[in-house]
């Protein structure tokens, strides 16, 4: 069985080599026939398999199709362009390419990787990670088949162009026994504080943050001939409580590095005074990122080759059709009736999912906003130029314009939330009888309470795996990021009652807002971040809850970021691969605490211990329980959202009996103290960086 694993994985091996040559650092022989050869290897392709299997350590045999798929759309697409499913006929293509590999009978594996090797000889190197990534982790046979860190096999889209050069260098000289030295990545390598949004860079362009992203659509894609695809539970409303939440977190960053809130972009006529230049080249391509200059406006689309024939009409009568339906909390079928909106259809509507009731109706809002800005240097394909960051999963959180978009999609969401069809919760579905906090407080490594300290950390990722045509080798680039010391919370609570359960919900957010004012309630809810939420059982009487940091629901492990998923399997918080298929999703560790200043910024730290009995969900037991750690942000695999709350609840909703955050918390199950987040401004080597 490991073998069968290994030999799915060598699939993700430097993407845009052919298959005729050897896979992965030991040098593994995909035994070819012409069935699987590409048309520019049809005349001497088994001739150079064959030639390279004499330095082969081991060759895998393939079995031949019966029937090869067509592809008919998927070919479409050259191997030398980049892929994006927010274009609808790339959307297609991935969609006839996963329902494919979809296709192939459980528990067939040698068919399924017959006919994945036929996909990826056949097909876009970046379509082809795309889809196969979707199908492994979907498929119930493949799920212990890890899906590679993308950085590691699109290094591009994350590291400065200037890097690769540097990086055959490197692999050349370290095969000839010299010694491996990291390549250092510049932490303002995309522009200067000249350009005051650069002042969030560390933010926007950190690889673990942008590895979210692109996982949580893998997870959750918006498209397939295969509905159970997409329809996971709950899935609009994770779509809007996700992003809510990145959005909070982004205008924490931003009041901390003396800026205000991101400002919504409303008037899609409006010029876009942020300008971004990516210093990305494409390995793909063999070009670079089109960059934005400052205040370029959206034009109309009229790509027929991307499947965008779209205009800036069409995306107000969009925007006009969802508002009516938030305030009439009616959505309309394509049959004339109406149906109650709650906040999942929101979602499915507002990103157009295939589960949208009326795509017709409500049309493409959200997916087609990342094309508009994706396409503002060439809207008419009149220069043959590919999308900017913005129109691709895996770099658009890197562009400042992203988070005026998703400013502008999530004031949608919360405009529903404020209208009259959502009421405000009442007392009792906030209280939890018999339970009362009596101390909370944040204990750090460090030894300070209720101060969370943090700072520069240098971590290395290797990126041999996407350095296709060189020296074999690991290469590695060294990345400067924000990282936080480890702490943990101490909760002391009385249970007047009989022994029970209770989630313990944490929170926390800046305690002024960007005039050094205290907030109003209904603002202050919008930046409260999730910090962890978990079940813990209550005995009678006093009990001590003690929560480590690393522990947090919301994100996954450290070494998923910044260390080869090969090495994944010992982790004690995940001990399955298919758990990291699944969860890879969740925020970066490193990236759970805000910045902080030097002085100290102030936040208020919230915890709340809510009624087991309204939070619980019935989900089988013996189900597979998979990604515990990162449930917040990806649910579980095969199961129900773990909480039967409003996602973000207690803050999802306004409060129309308390003025701010001291009136809220004002029961017993609840608490609020002051902490602060002081950043000590060193930068640390990660101790588990490769020595040279």
């Amino acid at each position: 069985m490991a073998d069968v694993i290994q030999n799915f994985k060598l699939l993700f091996d430097r993407p845009n080599e052919p298959m005729v040559s050897p896979k992965g650092d030991e040098s593994v022989l995909f035994e070819l026939t012409e069935q699987f050869l590409g048309d520019e290897y049809k005349s001497n392709g088994i001739e150079i398999n064959n030639r390279f299997g004499d330095t082969a350590t081991r060759t895998v045999p393939l079995k031949g199709l019966r029937r090869t798929p067509a592809f008919t759309k998927a070919r479409r697409l050259p191997t030398d362009e980049e892929f994006s499913v927010f274009l609808p006929a790339h959307q297609e293509m991935a969609d006839e390419v996963i329902a494919e590999l979809l296709a192939v009978p459980e528990n067939q594996l040698q068919d399924l990787l017959s006919t994945c090797v036929y996909a990826r000889v056949n097909l876009n190197p970046q379509l082809f990670n795309y889809c196969y990534s979707v199908a492994l982790m979907h498929r119930r046979d493949t799920r212990n088949v890890p899906i590679q860190n993308f950085a590691e096999t699109f290094p591009a889209k994350f590291v400065d162009s200037k890097v690769f050069s540097k990086a055959r260098e490197s692999a050349a000289v370290a095969n000839k026994g010299g010694p491996r030295i990291a390549i250092v990545i510049p932490r303002d390598y995309t522009g200067t504080d000249l350009d005051i949004e650069h002042r969030l860079a560390y933010w926007r362009e950190d690889i673990g943050i942008n590895l979210h992203h692109w996982h949580w659509h893998l997870v959750y894609p918006f498209s397939s001939t295969q509905r159970e695809i997409v329809a996971k539970d709950r899935r609009g409303e994770l779509f809007f409580y996700m992003h809510q939440q990145v959005i909070a977190r982004y205008n924490g960053e931003r009041l901390l590095n003396s800026l205000a809130r991101v400002k919504k972009f409303s008037d899609f006529n409006e010029p876009i005074a942020e300008a971004y230049f990516p210093k990305l080249d494409s390995l793909t391509t063999s070009r670079g990122w089109p960059p934005r200059q400052a205040n370029m406006r959206w034009s109309d689309l009229n790509r027929p080759v991307d499947g965008l024939v779209v205009t800036i009409a069409d995306m107000n009568r969009w925007r006009r059709n969802i508002e009516e339906a938030i305030s009439t909390g009616l959505v309309r079928m394509p049959d004339g009736s109406t149906q109650t909106l709650d906040i999942d259809t929101l979602g499915n509507v507002i990103e157009s999912s295939i589960l949208s009731p009326n795509r017709e109706f409500y049309g493409s809002l959200h997916n087609n906003g990342h094309s508009f800005a994706g396409y503002m240097h060439d809207p008419t394909n009149r220069y043959l130029e590919s999308f900017q960051v913005m129109a691709d999963e895996s770099t658009n959180m890197r562009d400042p314009f992203f988070y005026r978009w998703h400013a502008f999609v999530d004031d949608l969401f919360q405009r529903f939330k404020e209208s009259g069809n959502v009421r405000p919760y009442s007392r009792s579905e906030l209280e939890n009888p018999g339970v009362q906090i009596t101390s909370a407080r944040i204990e750090s490594s460090t030894g300070d309470i209720n101060t969370l300290n943090t700072f520069w950390m240098q971590s290395d990722v290797d990126l041999s795996r996407g350095l296709d045509f060189s020296d074999r080798g690991a290469v590695y680039a060294r990345f400067t990021h924000l990282n936080h010391r480890p702490f943990q919370y101490v909760i002391e609570a009385n249970n007047t009652g009989n022994s029970r359960r209770t989630t313990v919900r944490i929170f926390i957010s800046p305690k002024f807002d960007e005039r050094n004012l205290p907030w109003i309630l209904n603002d202050q809810r919008k930046m409260f971040i999730e910090m962890d939420r978990f079940v813990v059982p209550l005995n009678a009487g006093q009990n001590r809850i003690v929560r480590q940091s690393t522990q947090s629901s919301l994100t996954i492990p450290f070494e998923q970021t910044f260390r080869d998923l090969s090495a994944q399997g010992s982790d004690a918080r995940n001990p399955t691969l298919a758990s990291f298929n699944f969860c890879g999703c969740g925020w970066p560790q490193h990236m759970l605490v805000p910045k902080g200043t030097e002085p100290g910024a102030q936040y208020d730290l919230f915890i709340m211990l809510s009624n087991y009995e309204l939070d619980s969900i019935n989900n089988p037991e013996g189900q597979e329980l998979s990604c515990v750690e990162a449930s917040s942000f990806c649910g579980l695999k095969d199961r129900l959202y773990p909480d039967r709350r409003n996602m973000g609840y207690p803050f999802d909703r306004p409060s129309t009996s308390a003025a701010n955050i001291q009136d809220f918390a004002n029961l017993p199950n609840m608490s609020l103290t002051d902490i602060t987040i002081r950043l000590q401004n060193i930068t640390e080597q990660n101790p588990r960086n490769p020595k040279n």
